[in-house]
């Protein structure tokens, strides 16, 4: 082999290695469509290596390849493509049709409609999923024509029922002193109205007629409702009364009848309901203004006990209203610690109405109450009194002694009696006492020198 041919075939190894050895980055992503996993975790792909995509859950392929190649270094365009996938076709409806909303793909719903004379059951719709058509299918079933009872005031009606379907028939007669005007019998037609149009009853002109009743306001009752709308009555007619809320019928006869134009009296007799006993109260009592309709029962706590609830009760058509209330015993806080001081008394979880708590001074002498107790307001009697140490000085009185040893200083209360030498006379008082503010009382006494007597010769 010749120079030249060596080098070109050394020059011509060098391209091919330089061609096979480029590597392609991860492929590219594209819409709707997939790479696996594996496929995914790796960054190097070999010079001619195949990856293949597929579409996602939602479509499927409808054209081109699903593989791509690395040449040179770089992926050949990927041709597949992928369509959202259709649900089809939702059906047959009887009785009815859908309504797509588009293409039937996944998202889209088609809508139920439901032929004339037939009524839609269940929702009007269906969802196109992943797992194909979603939802109850829809029914359309055949609408049933009813007419509504007829109200024709002051009559009777035969075939009377709760539902009338095409083709019934109602038959009507008017009451004592009403005659027909209009069509005796009525038939329900397909478009549920009756025809022809139901009749009236009108007042015959008959002079033994009734007007409207009068009632007498003081009988505390009032004619029944279904009287109210009526303008007249016939002669034999019959009416009833009704006692008034809060009274209740204790004799005579709730009718009345008209006759030749004229009614009987009203014998009914109402009077005020009676409630009884509003109830039993632990600790407390009920004051009643009366136990009948109308009148009301106030609860009242004994002394040291307080309401809780409602205090007052009324008596209504059914009995008292509301609920019977309660009455706690009144509690007082905690009783204050006193400095140098304890309570004698136990101590108590919880101090109501009349506790007593006792202290005692530990230092000291005590100024105020040496007890308080709990209020029937939920307070205590007094402040709590304190432990002072109160002296009062030696009294000073020149010219006199008392009975008692002489100290530098005395207690409170200490009482001590001053007495003057004989030749001295007293001024103030002989009995002092150490004060609460630590001075005596009444004030100390002074010595006064006698007078001396004059002598007659």
């Amino acid at each position: 082999m010749t120079g030249a041919e060596w080098n070109v075939l050394i020059l011509s190894c060098a391209l091919f290695v330089s061609a096979h050895g480029q590597t392609c980055p991860p492929p590219l992503e594209y819409p709707s469509t997939k790479l696996d996993t594996k496929t995914l975790s790796r960054h190097k792909f070999s010079n001619g290596e195949k990856v293949y995509y597929s579409c996602d859950e939602d479509h499927s392929p409808s054209r081109g390849s699903r593989s791509v190649q690395c040449i040179n270094g770089k992926w050949s365009r990927l041709t597949l493509k992928c369509e959202k996938k259709s649900c089809g076709n939702a059906g047959d409806l009887p009785n009815g049709y859908f309504i797509y909303e588009g293409h039937s793909v996944i998202g889209e719903k088609v809508y139920a409609e439901c032929n004339e004379g037939y009524a839609l059951k269940g929702l009007n719709f269906l969802t196109c999923k992943k797992s194909g058509w979603s939802g109850d299918f829809p029914s359309c079933e055949e609408e049933k024509v009813t007419c509504s009872t007829p109200t024709v005031a002051n009559s009777g009606m035969s075939g009377g029922a709760s539902v009338y379907k095409v083709g019934d028939n109602l038959t009507f007669t008017c009451s004592q002193g009403f005659q027909l005007h209009g069509a005796q019998q009525i038939t329900c037609s397909p478009d549920g109205q009756w025809q022809p149009k139901p009749p009236l009853c009108l007042p015959s002109p008959e002079k033994s007629r009734c007007g409207v009743p009068l009632t007498n306001p003081r009988s505390n009752s009032h004619l029944a409702d279904k009287f109210l709308t009526r303008m007249y009555f016939a002669s034999g007619e019959r009416v009833h009364y009704m006692c008034d809320i809060g009274y209740g019928q204790v004799g005579g006869s709730r009718y009345r009848r008209c006759t030749n134009g004229n009614w009987s009296p009203l014998l009914l007799k109402c009077e005020r309901r009676w409630c009884g006993s509003a109830g039993e109260i632990s600790n407390g009592q009920f004051t009643y203004t009366g136990v009948q309709f109308g009148d009301t029962a106030t609860a009242v706590c004994d002394e040291g006990y307080q309401l809780v609830g409602k205090p007052t009760r009324i008596c209504v058509n059914d009995g008292w209203d509301g609920r019977v209330p309660v009455c706690e015993a009144v509690v007082c806080d905690e009783p204050p610690e006193v400095a140098n001081a304890k309570r004698t008394e136990p101590i108590e979880s919880s101090y109501i109405y009349r506790s007593v708590v006792a202290y005692q001074c530990l230092v000291g002498t005590i100024i105020g109450p040496k007890e308080i107790y709990c209020t029937e307001d939920g307070t205590w009697s007094s402040a709590p009194p304190e432990c002072k140490e109160i002296t009062c000085p030696s009294p000073n009185v020149p010219n006199a002694s008392w009975v008692r040893a002489q100290t530098d200083q005395y207690q409170y209360k200490d009482t001590i009696s001053i007495m003057c030498d004989p030749r001295f006379r007293i001024r103030g008082k002989s009995t002092i006492t150490c004060g609460r503010d630590g001075k005596w009382l009444p004030e100390v006494p002074s010595c006064r020198p006698k007078p001396l007597s004059r002598r007659t010769y």
